[in-house]
């Protein structure tokens, strides 16, 4: 059979399915009816997606990276059978950018600047900070932490990435400066840390993850960056150690609850920036995961392994 005439269904109708469609044609498939088709690129939500799935159906692309509300949904467990990838890495480099930026604005104190209606230069001066010759801790070093290592280490930052694993985290643009340290290796890295961002997958073997006693640990100078989901930090431990000065501050493009609530301290906190998870807009999103379904869907016919795989025993 030629690779050409691998059939692929598109779901659902909406968004316009225009780019996914392109990018199966691109990845060396063709488009077809779900009947006929031996995977399915999701576009939808878990609570849309189809009850019972064809028989021929062996891959199931979803649209998300974070996939804990896929799991809920039973939708992977529903199909034992099936092969399911996530579009973790797919949005690495806008989120990783968000996430640059958050950290800049809170070590440069950007916040306090802009809430500024007076020229107030000595009252500023002793709290703006540097990059340079700082240790930032990236707790979750998949797509986005490899994203994010090239843009810290040209500001002269030093990078810890914390994964599962322990595996050196290498690559072209990762300088072998880096250091990884293995998850469960994470409450010795804090002493050592200025700057934390967490991007690790939510699981609840990652809630609270920072809680308490791991910002007790931190700095009084440190910033806490969030751009993976709201649960990984404890938030009423947060809203305390930024009160009290505990820590410096945090950026936090997720919250726990989500959506934040408007009578929420974390919003008057002069040491809090909540951005409204929009570190992936809808005007970038669609774009980044249509590349990245060209490429799994190229793998998917010259029968490679798959980008993102979904390990149900990990729950991501």
């Amino acid at each position: 059979m030629s690779e050409t005439v691998v059939p692929i269904a598109v779901g659902p109708a909406r968004p316009d399915p225009t780019l996914l469609i392109k990018a199966i044609g691109e990845g060396g498939a063709t488009v077809a009816d779900l009947a006929e088709a031996r995977a399915l690129i999701w576009a939808g939500g878990p609570q849309e997606f189809p009850q019972r799935l064809p028989a021929s159906i062996e891959w199931v692309q979803l649209p998300a990276a974070g996939i804990e509300d896929w799991f809920e949904a039973g939708v992977i467990d529903r199909f034992p059978g099936v092969r399911f990838t996530s579009a973790a890495g797919a949005f690495a480099h806008s989120v990783a950018e968000h996430t640059l930026m958050l950290l800049l604005a809170g070590v440069r104190y950007l916040p306090e600047q802009l809430r500024a209606t007076s020229w107030r230069q000595q009252d500023f001066f002793p709290h703006v900070g540097t990059l340079r010759g700082k240790t930032v801790t990236i707790v979750g070093a998949g797509g986005i932490g490899r994203a994010l290592i090239p843009m810290l280490t040209p500001l002269g930052a030093h990078v810890i990435a914390v994964n599962r694993s322990g595996t050196p985290v290498t690559g072209p643009d990762i300088p072998e400066s880096v250091e990884t340290v293995p998850a469960d290796q994470l409450g010795k890295v804090w002493s050592r840390t200025d700057h934390v961002v967490i991007a690790a997958p939510a699981t609840a073997a990652t809630r609270h993850l920072l809680g308490a006693d791991e910002l007790a640990r931190l700095k009084p100078s440190s910033w806490v960056v969030n751009v993976a989901r709201g649960s990984l930090i404890d938030t009423d431990a947060l809203v305390a150690a930024l009160a009290t000065g505990a820590i410096a501050g945090a950026g936090l493009d997720v919250t726990d609850p989500e959506p934040l609530p408007d009578d929420h301290p974390l919003w008057t906190l002069p040491n809090a920036i909540v951005t409204p998870h929009d570190s992936n807009p809808p005007q970038l999103r669609l774009a980044a995961f249509a590349d990245h379904v060209a490429a799994n869907v190229a793998r998917f016919v010259a029968n490679q392994d798959l980008l993102a795989p979904i390990d149900p025993t990990r729950g991501y």
